[in-house]
This record gives C-alpha cells, sequence and structure tokens, in this order.
C-alpha cells in the first residue's frame, strides 16, 4: 500500500448516516447528536447513502464555516470509499510531483484549472523544452463498482459529456489529452463507462479513445490516515 498523498486534517470522526436533505447537506448522528455535514459531491453516489450507514467525516478548516463537518468517505461493511470529489485533481498533481504518475514522465510542470476555450479542464501539463505536446487531463471521482467492474458516471452527466467533446477537439489539433478516473475504493478490478446510467456518455467515450484520448483509471488507496495512489486499473472488455 503506498504512502499517503494527502493526509486528513486532525480531528477526523465516524458518525452515522441519516438523510441527504440538500444538494450538498448530509445529516448525520454524531456523538449522539444530528450534525449537518458538508458534501461537495452533486452525483447520486448510487448504492452508498443508506441510513444508519457510517461514514468518515473530516472537520472543517474554516472555523467560521456554517456547517462544521466535511464527508470525506462512507464505510459500506467497514470498507472505505471516498466521496470527496476535490481529491482526484489534488491526487492528480500529488501524484506527478511525488513521481507516481507514470504517464506525465518528461513534463516538467502542471497548471491546475488550466482554460481551455470557454471552460477549464482540471490540468494541463507542459514540457520546458518544448518537445513533448501539451497534455490536457480531465479528473473525475468514481465510487460506483458494480459486479467488480468501477463504473463513471453514477447519474447522467451534461457536464462530463461537454468535457469528452473537448478532449476530442483538443486531440484533433494535436495535443496530448487524458481522462484520469480515480477509483476510491478497492473492490473494483477493471474500468468502464456506466453505460446502463448514461448510454450517451459511454458511446462518447469510447468515441474519445479511438480518437486518442487516453483513459487512466487508478484504484485510490484508503486509510482512516489519508489517501494514496495505487495500482491502474485495465479497461473492460464489454462494450
Amino acid at each position: 500500500m503506498s504512502e499517503p498523498l494527502i493526509i486528513y486534517p486532525p480531528g477526523c470522526r465516524r458518525a452515522i448516516f441519516v438523510r441527504r436533505y440538500k444538494r450538498f447537506t448530509v445529516e448525520a448522528i454524531l456523538d449522539g447528536e444530528v450534525v449537518g455535514v458538508h458534501t461537495n459531491n452533486t452525483g447520486s453516489m448510487l448504492g452508498l447513502l443508506r441510513e444508519g450507514q457510517e461514514i468518515y467525516i473530516s472537520p472543517a478548516q474554516n472555523p467560521k464555516r456554517k456547517l462544521k463537518w466535511t464527508l470525506e468517505a462512507v464505510m459500506p461493511l467497514g470498507e472505505m470509499v471516498g466521496v470527496n470529489t476535490s481529491i482526484p485533481n489534488k491526487v492528480l498533481q500529488f501524484a506527478f510531483e511525488a513521481g507516481q504518475l507514470p504517464e506525465a514522465e518528461g513534463y516538467t510542470s502542471l497548471k491546475r484549472e488550466a482554460k481551455v476555450g470557454n471552460s477549464r479542464l482540471d490540468g494541463l501539463f507542459t514540457d520546458d523544452s518544448g518537445k513533448l505536446p501539451d497534455l490536457w487531463v480531465e479528473c473525475k471521482n468514481v465510487t460506483l463498482v458494480e459486479d467488480d467492474v468501477a463504473y463513471f458516471p453514477d447519474a447522467q452527466t451534461e457536464r462530463g459529456r461537454k468535457h469528452l467533446m473537448e478532449l476530442m477537439d483538443l486531440a484533433s489539433k494535436g495535443d496530448r489529452v487524458a481522462l484520469f478516473f480515480f477509483v476510491q475504493r478497492n473492490d473494483g478490478y477493471c474500468f468502464g463507462p456506466a453505460n446502463f446510467i448514461d448510454p450517451e456518455y459511454a458511446v462518447l467515450f469510447y468515441k474519445a479513445l479511438e480518437a486518442g484520448v487516453e483513459c487512466w483509471a487508478y484504484e485510490a488507496s484508503l486509510t482512516h490516515k489519508g489517501i494514496g495512489i495505487g495500482r491502474k486499473l485495465p479497461l473492460a472488455a464489454c462494450r
């Protein structure tokens, strides 16, 4: 198991999930009291948010924030599933800096939230020598596993389809482009697009691969201390 690239802040706690009642808020029981917990995950978190489920929460780093806790992971059967969607692009940066991202070997810098057209992508790798093409990367958090396959997305995603179109456009202009799927659980053995949830995304995903978009699907290394990057998952054989 790799050393954590991201360390959880001191004071993280286990709590019991009660309900999700707003887009960015869940309720949990902590020390016998109901508390509000912020979540930045706007996906469905399909199969994870069940009443009575144990969750892992971190204290807010801003003391003035209304919600004093942040949802980091849920723990079905005691195993951690990371649901914080800010993690993948942080891992992209830290793994690159630690030399743990072989796909980015030779590149000398990474710009986060790089602007392209009228939108932004999560990362732009560049090479100061100019020998390598620009490498654009979009990050996605993966929490859904069915029959040993890690799937994305877990809900219809117009934004995700837009990113695929943007990446294909960049590939057609000669840039190098990739999707970084960070699977924040450890029970998937391969990765694939969830055609049973968003068939249009799945079709575009395979078109993107044919257009030269790379797929980097990595399993997270999760502990109560923090998050590291684990093994790379192969692409599922079925289409």
